[in-house]
């Protein structure tokens, strides 16, 4: 793990292998670690960075009125630091939605990206109904003892989470931050970045898992027709966390599209 200090807070991050520049940006109860079968797959070709947002893994807790624009400047403030702009970025779940916020707020760090079983916001993607209900729903689940199980909660896999990653998943479940993974699942409930879709002027590969239950596929399909020039590959008998439950088929993709779009 390395450090750097954006905005006053310091941000943890994982950086392998050399080459030209790929960010790696984690789902929500997540962390850099999420992202090892990636930056092991990509290293031979590429400079695999992985940060963990804040409040996550190693990095500084979120301050007190953070926001999504908070999430997309520290991640451009990492970019920036680390030399590394304009970046290819890949993005799964509430990751999706800080690409999505970077690019609205910072496109000229952005080269192309790579978004996973994610969303434009859960207001953007899912209506502010589903938005509120999973809200809520999440508040009372924080409320339960244990409750921080959340990379393991049913619907994130087509089956049960893969054995080999099960103790990667309790590694990074164990160290949630409550108050901190609310924050982040505010924001995401808040965010409707729909306006955003049809401004992309960058190489846009969309991957999804065809059995995920979290991010539906009416949800990559809109994707697709929105963004400009996006290609939507599906990832056959993979729910949401598809980096995981199909890592082979995964890195094929995006090994595939970063050559594409060098």
């Amino acid at each position: 793990m390395e450090t750097v200090h954006i905005a006053g807070l310091g941000l943890a991050y994982r950086r392998w292998g050399h080459g030209r520049t790929v960010f790696f940006v984690h789902g929500g109860a997540q962390d850099s670690r999420s992202w090892t079968p990636q930056l092991e797959a990509l290293s031979d070709e590429f400079t695999a960075i992985a940060w963990d947002e804040p409040g996550a893994g190693g990095s500084a807790d979120v301050p007190d009125g953070f926001g999504l624009a908070d999430y997309a400047d520290c991640l451009a403030g990492m970019i920036d630091a680390l030399g590394a702009s304009p970046t290819a970025l890949v993005g799964l779940s509430w990751g999706t939605t800080v690409i999505l916020e970077l690019y609205r707020r910072h496109p000229g760090l952005v080269r192309s990206m790579v978004l996973a079983d994610g969303y434009a916001g859960w207001r953007g993607s899912l209506g502010a109904d589903e938005a509120d209900a999973r809200l809520a729903a999440l508040r009372a689940d924080l409320a339960e003892p244990d409750a921080v199980s959340a990379p393991t909660l049913p619907g994130l896999f087509a089956g049960g989470p893969p054995a080999r990653f099960v103790p990667l998943l309790n590694a990074m479940a164990a160290d949630v931050r409550p108050a901190s993974m609310m924050t982040a699942l505010t924001a995401m409930a808040q965010a409707d970045l729909s306006d955003v879709l049809p401004t992309v002027r960058v190489p846009t590969q969309l991957i999804w898992g065809a059995l995920d239950v979290r991010s539906p596929l009416s949800v990559a399909r809109e994707l697709e027709r929105m963004i400009p020039g996006a290609r939507l590959d599906l990832i056959p008998g993979c729910g949401h966390v598809s980096n995981l439950e199909a890592p082979g088929p995964f890195n094929d993709l995006v090994l595939a599209f970063l050559r594409s779009h060098g």
